[in-house]
């Protein structure tokens, strides 16, 4: 009999800090002559200390992730990529590697009942890749439903034609990119308990924001449609390196489309600013700044929502 899979609060108040090394390189730079070589994690269990007692879920990496998960307040349901690291792939396929240092059998141990998992997903790529790639979601969809772990699937839209995500000629197919993978993967042959999605549209070219190649209402279908293709799996937002601002304005989009997001999941959009305060002031710069501007991002994202 599989085990029981824990019952998540929604809506969902995420922040992720699985970031690796391209995280790890952006400390050093701002960190500079100060550099030291455990900053990287200082950095992570500092996050987790001063942002988990205002978000319901916090997401941590396999690298570091047994070290920081005592660091969590109590409150805050644990989140564990099962990624070896988010900046590397496989090869030109952009496979996600799995970690070597961490199995779903572990996770029981460590006390986490959730696991995320991302995979670049091109919808419109050869059946054989495409294949491949679904049989790895499929494989641990399976596992984490017999040891009773809840999964949060992350797929990455792209194209391997439009190879420019910033171009407008990628924004203006994304919408529908990122509506094909959502319902590709809804399917129940996955067991996916909780989608973490992209904004299906780029601000940069929506009516009211950047270049109007997109008009409002345009954007509004975009959400609508791109969150119908879910059905009944709920869905969280993620903030893909965007700014603070265009993340916040997204999730109000979406409210406004009439979509009912389980959540969101944040990232740089709410920590990445804390880079050069660490690196200016250390580990006391960089908690003031979490206490203070980190937290009022999160609540500002609460009230978007």
């Amino acid at each position: 009999m599989p085990n029981e899979k824990p019952h998540t609060e929604l809506p969902i108040y995420g922040v992720a800090v699985d970031q690796g090394s391209g995280l790890g390189d952006a400390i050093r730079k701002a960190r500079g002559a100060n550099a030291r070589d455990d900053d990287l994690f200082t950095f992570k269990k500092t996050v987790v200390e001063k942002l988990s007692p205002s978000t319901s879920m916090l997401l941590v990496d396999a690298a570091y992730g047994r070290e920081l998960l005592p660091h969590f307040d109590p409150a805050c349901d644990k989140l564990l990529a099962y990624e070896a690291d988010v900046y590397r792939m496989s090869d030109e396929d952009r496979i996600t590697l799995l970690p070597d240092n961490l199995s779903i059998a572990d996770f029981e141990a460590l006390g986490v009942s959730r696991l995320k998992f991302f995979l670049y997903y091109a919808p419109r790529s050869t059946s054989g890749l495409n294949e491949r790639k679904q049989r790895i979601v499929r494989d641990i969809g399976n596992e984490c439903a017999e040891r009773g772990i809840e999964f949060l699937f992350e797929p990455l839209v792209y194209d391997e034609q439009i190879t420019d995500a910033a171009s407008p000629e990628f924004a203006a197919m994304k919408p529908d990119l990122v509506r094909e993978a959502t319902a590709i993967f809804a399917d129940p042959q996955f067991n996916i308990d909780l989608l973490k999605v992209e904004i299906p549209v780029n601000l940069n070219y929506v009516e009211g924001f950047g270049q109007a190649s997109m008009s409002r209402e345009a954007a509004l279908r975009a959400f609508r449609d791109a969150a119908q293709a879910a059905g009944d799996i709920p869905i969280v937002y993620l903030s893909a390196g965007v700014s603070f601002d265009w993340f916040e304005s997204s999730l109000r989009l979406a409210r406004q489309a009439g979509v009912q997001a389980a959540g969101f999941m944040c990232g740089r959009a709410v920590w990445s600013d804390g880079i050069a305060e660490f690196g200016k002031g250390g580990i006391d710069g960089l908690s003031q700044w979490l206490e203070s501007e980190g937290r009022d991002r999160v609540e500002k994202l609460k009230a978007a929502l």
